[in-house]
């Protein structure tokens, strides 16, 4: 396995795009903060320190921990606190089987219905999930891999489909982050998201739908094998 490299830049450093409104901000900080173990599993956060750490406002704050808790990323005890979700690898492959069939649904309705300027981004998501593989960088993955969900979502242009995927994808990517040294293999994981991305791009559906499964797929195998060396 290739050796691991650690982006030093800051968890913020995605969470400065303008046009964000300070609810987005606060959520896009303490979401990788908590999906790249800044704030691990099972630890105590509240509102104050999480404001005076990030020098956001304490309501902007609290609606991006209530969104959280919506993700199941942590966990809201009224009168006692804010806990960081533990992980549970059993439900990650109860996850994986919805993921299957509803990203699926996402890659190729992006493919059918993304405009010609939405398939060039997609296409510049691809490169940048290229040199994030070249390079092993598991944090620029990591924020590359959010942007390409959520833009895929809007792509496809159902907001059922919108909905479920929000209640998925943060608990995927902090599992992966914790486990994926000891069986997962980075480069290759972001060269699936290329092949989906550009699929995409190219407005080819079979090939998107493709392209997903072999993702999940190898996702489903990492789990698997994440399973046992916990054993």
């Amino acid at each position: 396995m290739t050796k691991r490299k650690t982006s030093r830049r800051k968890a913020s450093a995605n969470a400065s795009e303008p046009g964000l409104s300070l609810t987005d901000r606060a959520y896009s900080h303490l979401e990788e903060m908590i999906v790249t173990l800044k704030l691990p599993p099972g630890s105590a956060v509240s509102e104050t320190a999480l404001s005076q750490r990030l020098g956001i406002g304490r309501t902007p704050i609290r609606e991006a921990l209530h969104r959280l808790a919506r993700e199941r990323l942590v966990t809201i005890l009224p009168r006692r606190g804010i806990i960081v979700s533990e992980i549970n690898i059993k439900s990650q492959l109860r996850l994986l089987e919805v993921r299957r069939e509803v990203e699926r649904l996402v890659a190729k309705s992006a493919a059918r219905r993304a405009t010609p300027e939405e398939r060039k981004r997609f296409l510049e998501l691809a490169r940048r999930f290229e040199r994030s593989a070249k390079s092993n960088d598991d944090v620029s993955f990591m924020r590359v891999d959010r942007e390409f969900n959520e833009f895929s979502v809007m792509a496809a242009r159902n907001e059922f489909a919108a909905g479920a995927m929000s209640l998925m994808h943060s608990l995927s990517r902090r599992f992966w982050y914790i486990h994926y040294k000891q069986a997962a293999d980075m480069p290759l994981t972001a060269k699936l998201h290329a092949d989906i991305a550009r699929s995409i791009g190219a407005g080819n559906e079979a090939a998107a739908g493709k392209a997903m499964d072999k993702l999940i797929d190898t996702v489903a195998k990492f789990t698997r094998d994440a399973l046992v060396a916990d054993i």
